[in-house]
């Protein structure tokens, strides 16, 4: 059996009907995922540009709007083990392939909200509400994405190469925050800090919302992974492992947390204080950034 045929096997086909590609395979997960995660970012990146439009400033204090900002971006993390929980219980009952199809949707439709979001000079608190609810919608997303094209990678792996697969996940995930760092230097560039406070931030999450699409198109040609064997098994309840593993699992979660707050401060942050603290160039920090997570995704397979 070739390195593809087990997924057709796996699911109870003759392995000879409908050979599996694996790169399809790969493309299908690693697109969506960069989608996903070029929206994500795109978000940090563009926060210093559109604070001010979201949010009224404070006593004259311009941090005021970029610090509430990056708290409506914390806001999504809230909902990234909502999404897990959530899409991993549809992967396991519909398919990995159904999951991650609502996903990039629920990101396609997060990043459009994001854009056509209004200023609080026109809508007043209404801005900020809407704001929230699109950082919601994409920590949803992102989180169960994380959890099904994870899932969806290792299963689609041949023998011995489940290590290769799965580190797709996170060269896709750089590939997305190198999209989205990209995007932010050339408008940058080549807009005046006028125009991109005006609606050159707003651009990237329309082209965000393009790509989600395009990830939908691609994971349509995609083949479900979910084995007969996974199929009949008895399905877990939706908090069967914290009920059942509670040390274990807050043990994922702390491990997780250190790497994730380093990951963040040095790719998500640090160009933002550079611009703010140390008034480094808002264009030269995105390309800096851009440079470093190049490097980063290479290292990954």
């Amino acid at each position: 059996m070739t390195s593809t045929d087990h997924i057709a096997a796996g699911r109870g086909e003759p392995s000879g009907a409908r050979p599996v590609s694996a790169l399809r395979q790969l493309a299908a997960a690693s697109v969506g995922n960069a989608a996903e995660w070029y929206d994500w970012y795109a978000y940090s990146f563009l926060a210093v540009f559109f604070a001010d439009q979201v949010f009224p400033k404070g006593a004259g204090n311009s941090l005021v709007p970029l610090l509430s900002t990056f708290a409506v971006f914390a806001v999504g993390f809230f909902m990234r083990p909502v999404g897990g929980l959530l899409m991993g219980a549809v992967a396991d009952r519909h398919g990995r392939r159904t999951a991650l199809t609502v996903t990039i949707l629920l990101m396609g439709g997060g990043s459009l909200l994001v854009a056509v979001t209004p200023t609080y000079a026109a809508a007043g608190v209404l801005a900020p509400v809407v704001l929230v609810i699109a950082r919601l919608v994409q920590g949803l997303s992102v989180g169960g994405e994380f959890a099904a094209s994870t899932t969806f990678l290792v299963e689609s792996a041949g023998p011995g190469r489940r290590g290769l697969f799965s580190s797709f996940q996170y060269v896709s995930t750089t590939i997305g925050q190198l999209l989205a760092s990209g995007v932010a230097a050339l408008l940058t560039h080549l807009l005046t800090d006028g125009q991109m406070g005006a609606w050159g931030w707003r651009v990237p999450f329309l082209i965000g919302a393009l790509i989600s699409l395009v990830g939908f198109w691609v994971r349509q040609g995609a083949h479900e992974t979910r084995s007969a064997e996974q199929r009949a098994a008895a399905r877990p309840a939706l908090f069967e492992a914290l009920r059942s593993h509670p040390r274990e699992s807050l043990l994922i979660c702390g491990i997780t947390a250190g790497g994730t707050i380093a990951y963040y401060t040095w790719t998500t942050y640090l160009p933002t204080y550079a611009e703010v603290n140390a008034g480094f160039d808002k264009g030269d920090a995105l390309l800096v950034g851009t440079i470093s997570l190049a490097s980063f995704a290479l290292l990954q397979p």
